[in-house]
């Protein structure tokens, strides 16, 4: 069984909740399974578990996991201190290139429609080409990427939800999730098999 790690950060819900549909994309395809993890907020104590449940993530995760996918609300247009901060401490991985040729892509969350959901993805794939990474996007062959009125974008799955309101997925960002979960589930077991 691959393990495919769904590695986010999560303040109010609304990524987790996207991380949860990237999973069950990457659960969806035979002989791959997600491990969930997430990071805690600069500061906090990583002993006790994260607020929804999952598990912290560590180096020990990353150096496992077949593929990446990770996930961060965005933050004037980048990914959230807490999962950048979590990334700066994996030099002794970089090093060793455990990381390289392994598939990897990028999903977010935010609270308006131009605020950063195509520019956080982006940025937050630069520490994985610096892995060595092989980025895995979504192309237009997925129909909700032209049906979305809401999230995802090329750069990887994403949402919108307006500052202080709670809503679940739409249809079309549900769909993205798992489409992006799947093919970074679909490549990791292709390079699995064909190294």
């Amino acid at each position: 069984m691959l393990d495919v790690l769904v590695l986010y950060y999560s303040r109010h819900g609304a990524t987790a909740e996207l991380a949860r549909q990237v999973a069950r994309g990457v659960d969806g395809v035979a002989g791959c399974r997600a491990r969930l993890r997430t990071v805690p907020a600069l500061g906090a104590p990583t002993a006790a578990p994260a607020a929804d449940g999952a598990a912290f993530a560590t180096h020990g995760d990353l150096a496992e996991c077949a593929g990446l996918v990770l996930g961060s609300p965005v933050r004037f247009g980048n990914m959230a201190a807490p999962l950048m901060a979590f990334f700066d401490g994996t030099s002794s991985l970089w090093l060793t290139g455990v990381l390289a040729g392994k598939p990897a892509g990028a999903f977010a969350s935010g609270s308006t429609q131009h605020g950063g959901q195509e520019t956080t993805p982006l940025g937050m794939l630069l520490p994985l080409l610096h892995h060595g990474m092989l980025i895995v996007g979504l192309p237009f062959t997925e129909p909700a990427l032209s049906d979305t009125a809401g999230g995802g974008t090329p750069y990887g799955a994403s949402r919108v939800v307006p500052q202080g309101e709670r809503r679940e997925l739409a249809q079309a960002e549900r769909a993205l999730a798992q489409a992006l979960g799947a093919r970074i589930a679909t490549a990791a077991k292709k390079l699995a098999t064909n190294p």
